[in-house]
């Protein structure tokens, strides 16, 4: 049985997570806006991933018989100047998750929560891979600036990504 401070904080994080999906959204609108399908749809793709985070905690909240509560997003930034400053703010953002997940860990130690800190051991090896993909594209996209062949290459490659959720 979770406690109410955990059943409060992960609800929290279905929302925090149903948010990065929507920002994601908001930056494969800006990418489609600039004519790059192949960086709207790895964004999509995002928003895909964060949706099935969100689901994980939704059901993990419900085998727990813990009550799941659907709070109403905030709205994201739409406003981007750059490719280079999406993938700035996707990595930065990703940090941001990468705090939020780590302060649930915090607390699952802190009440000897096992089955919690089971759950989030899968979330902490996700923000690794997070966070090492945004900086990876962050990187090439400095490397080879936000126009001309690097960046034709980098859309086609990125046009290939799909979802594919994990099973465990």
């Amino acid at each position: 049985m979770l406690s109410k401070k955990m059943m409060d904080k992960i609800n929290q994080q279905i929302k925090n997570e149903l948010y990065s999906g929507h920002y994601y959204l908001s930056m494969a609108a800006y990418c489609a806006s600039i004519d790059l399908e192949g960086f709207s749809n790895f964004f999509m793709v995002q928003e895909q991933e964060e949706r099935f985070h969100a689901m994980k905690f939704f059901h993990y909240l419900v085998e727990q018989g813990s009550d799941v509560v659907i709070y109403g997003l905030d709205q994201p930034k739409t406003d981007f100047k750059s490719l280079e400053e999406v993938f700035q703010l996707a990595l930065k953002h990703e940090q941001l998750v990468t705090s939020m997940i780590n302060d649930l860990m915090d607390l699952a130690i802190e009440e000897h929560d096992y089955a919690t800190q089971s759950l989030l051991k899968w979330y902490i090896d996700e923000q690794v891979e997070e966070e090492a993909n945004m900086l990876g594209l962050l990187k090439k996209i400095q490397m080879v600036g936000d126009r001309g062949n690097g960046i034709f290459m980098m859309d086609r490659e990125l046009a290939q990504r799909s979802f594919k959720p994990s099973k465990e």
